[in-house]
């Protein structure tokens, strides 16, 4: 089972994930996953997919009359061979190459999440973020950013709405993929049950501070942490192949 010292400081980690997520409707994972593999490799991916699911499922209870899920269907079809890659890799890869393509994946939502984007809202661009979306959530549990980048035009009540509902079901997805791959164990559900609070705690916080924060300042300190903890993870993997 999991230390003390390490559950501690996992469940600041995740309160500080759910915060961020609750207010600006993604980031729980890009914030937790890249420090938990660093204290405990075993945090990630399964019990952060449990965390997103839990918080996700508190957000869209608040934000439920702003959910419009036309076209979330087609994202979720694109999670189903996303995540049995993302699967595959997990099984195939050493654990520093992991670490590598967890900070790698931080990197890029990082990028992205500075860059401006117009892609078209179709049928098509889902399906691609929904297989992005599955690769990168059965490595690092970090599905957010493709449909986070894709759906950005939409209002701040509508989009952490649409994407606590893609997060709900994609990462139920996720999870039964795991279970087939035998990467889901009955530990993975007891850290979950030992994180929940921190998660709640989370949520309820963010509930106090949703319209008093400024959500622009409070995604770029997000973004500077993630770019931190990739860094420091990127560091730490190379050391271990060396």
């Amino acid at each position: 089972m999991i230390e003390p010292i390490t559950l501690l400081l996992a469940s600041l980690i995740i309160f500080c994930g759910a915060l961020t997520q609750s207010l600006i409707g993604f980031g729980l994972a890009v914030v937790a996953s890249p420090l938990l593999y660093i204290i405990d490799p075993s945090l990630v991916p399964a019990p952060v997919i449990m965390m997103g699911f839990s918080i996700a499922l508190l957000t869209l209870f608040r934000e439920r009359g702003q959910l419009e899920f036309n076209g979330l269907q087609y994202a979720l079809l694109g999670r189903i061979p996303g995540g049995i890659i993302g699967a595959t890799l997990i099984i195939i890869a050493p654990q520093p190459i992991l670490g590598l393509a967890i900070a790698g994946i931080v990197a890029l939502a990082v990028g992205l999440s500075l860059m401006k984007f117009s892609i078209p809202v179709n049928r098509f661009s889902l399906f691609i973020a929904g297989v992005l979306s599955g690769v990168f959530g059965n490595i690092a549990a970090i599905g957010g950013p493709p449909l986070a980048i894709l759906l950005s035009g939409k209002d701040a009540g509508q989009f952490r709405a649409a994407l606590s509902a893609f997060f709900i079901f994609s990462s139920m997805i996720a999870l039964i993929i795991l279970a087939f791959a035998g990467l889901l164990t009955l530990e993975h559900f007891y850290i979950s049950l030992m994180l929940l609070p921190s998660v709640i705690l989370g949520y309820l916080v963010a509930g106090r501070l949703v319209g008093r924060v400024d959500k622009q300042k409070t995604r770029s300190l997000t973004l500077a942490l993630c770019a931190v903890s990739a860094l420091v993870l990127t560091i730490k993997s190379i050391i271990e192949l060396a």
